[in-house]
């Protein structure tokens, strides 16, 4: 395996009496992913392991079933906990949080994880999926949250900066990197020609 390819959720029902972790997939979100899947076809992805979150379930079986590919999910690979933090209405708000949260990686900005403890409990999962799959020739599609998945790639490719990177990011994204390095790639946005 050459290539590790990291996909972003679809677009999601925004349900603040329930938390984040519960939402799913609007049905334009389910639209949204399975168009989306054709972008990944040229990457031939061999299979797509997500997070146990709803809403990136719904994206990976979507893509799965759109490109003939198995999925299934793993532990560890969840947005950054978020639990006793409210849900944002305000767009402005939320995104100030989060600037914080990228800005002060090692403080406990909101949820319960700091930056650096999402970041490498989600290393973590990543790098035990690459080991079992290490055989496997063509590239593992991993389904994930935007601020793990920046944080993962902002670390090994320290020329981008998290929080504009972030705000860049579409529902769905995706990431194509190289292996072992986890150089990136190709940058794949929704609406948007992959670069």
């Amino acid at each position: 395996m050459q290539r590790l390819i990291l996909v972003r959720h679809g677009p999601v029902n925004v349900d603040p009496a329930r938390p984040a972790q519960e939402w799913r997939l609007t049905i334009n979100g389910r639209s949204a992913c399975q168009t989306f899947a054709q972008t990944l076809a040229p990457y031939g992805p061999a299979r797509f392991i997500t997070s146990q979150e709803p809403k990136a379930q719904e994206t990976g079986a979507i893509m799965a079933a759109a490109l003939g590919a198995p999925w299934r999910t793993a532990p560890g690979l969840h947005e950054h906990d978020r639990r006793g933090a409210p849900v944002f209405s305000d767009k402005r708000a939320f995104e100030a949080q989060v600037a914080d949260f990228f800005a002060w990686p090692e403080a406990l900005v909101f949820g319960r994880e700091t930056a650096v403890q999402a970041r490498a409990r989600w290393a973590t999962a990543v790098n035990a999926l690459l080991d079992a799959y290490q055989d496997q020739p063509a590239p593992l599609a991993i389904v994930t949250h935007g601020t793990v998945l920046t944080l993962f790639i902002c670390r090994h490719n320290p020329y981008l900066e998290p929080f504009p990177f972030w705000r860049r990011l579409t529902l769905p994204c995706a990431f194509v990197l190289a292996l072992p390095t986890f150089q990136l790639q190709h940058t794949l946005l929704a609406g948007h020609a992959g670069g």
